[in-house]
């Protein structure tokens, strides 16, 4: 049987049955399995980062909270969550972690935002109050459907990895970044500006690639640009040397 890449795949906590539990949409792992990798389930954790970083084959943030606003150095805005302190640092660590190790990484919706602050960047607390526009970008109840276009730069690892440099994709996130890390590139916007994908850039080789929108829920929809993002991750993870 060909190799199936071991995916970390972060997770949050919830109080469910008043008891705290480990929580993750299933689309995540749903996504990753059908691309023919094997997701890991890693909780927020205080220790451990580089021992996990060695021990697979690539990093997938996923969405969730907010972040804390004070990572960035800014006053928690009226809209924001209460942050999940344990996660926020869970998976800052872990992605410091995944780029000094070259670990490949895919970013998605709060883990382009989070990856973005780990990195050096700021965020958009609440986009209906600081950017106000005519697209609902906080579509939770749409999560199967393409609610808004997305332009992706020409050239771009992104537009490569999609295959395309126009799409429709969902959108179930009322938070964006604003100032965009040094080294990481801005190569997605909504028709709003809002920014829509990222990706790595600095000299030092990484690949790490982020979007804002939910490809995990659409990997079965008719249009292949979703599926072609998680098989490209894949792709890469057998591209890469050899880590262990």
């Amino acid at each position: 049987m060909p190799h199936q890449p071991l995916i970390a795949v972060t997770a949050t906590t919830k109080i469910i049955g008043g008891l705290p539990r480990v929580r993750l949409n299933a689309a995540y792992t749903r996504a990753l399995a059908a691309a023919g990798m094997i997701p890991l389930i890693v909780p927020p954790l205080d220790r451990g980062f580089a021992e996990i970083v060695e021990r697979v084959d690539g990093l997938v943030l996923t969405g969730g909270e907010d972040v804390d606003p004070s990572r960035y150095g800014a006053a928690r805005h009226e809209a924001t969550d209460e942050p999940h302190h344990a996660r926020d640092a869970s998976e800052i660590a872990l992605l410091t972690a995944a780029h000094a190790a070259r670990l490949p990484t895919l970013a998605i919706c709060r883990g382009l935002q989070v990856a973005n602050v780990a990195l050096g960047g700021t965020l958009v607390q609440d986009i209906p109050s600081e950017r106000p526009s005519s697209i609902a970008h906080s579509r939770s109840e749409a999560r199967a459907e393409r609610v808004h276009d997305v332009r992706i730069t020409h050239g771009s690892l992104l537009a490569s990895a999609l295959g395309a440099e126009a799409l429709a994709a969902n959108s179930s996130h009322h938070q964006a970044v604003d100032r965009a890390a040094a080294g990481l590139t801005v190569t997605a916007t909504a028709p709003d500006g809002i920014i829509e994908g990222a990706e790595w850039t600095g000299e030092d080789g990484w690949w790490m690639l982020a979007v804002q929108w939910h490809p995990e829920e659409l990997v079965d929809t008719p249009e292949p640009w979703d599926r072609a993002l998680f098989a490209t991750f894949r792709d890469q993870l057998a591209a890469a040397p050899a880590r262990r």
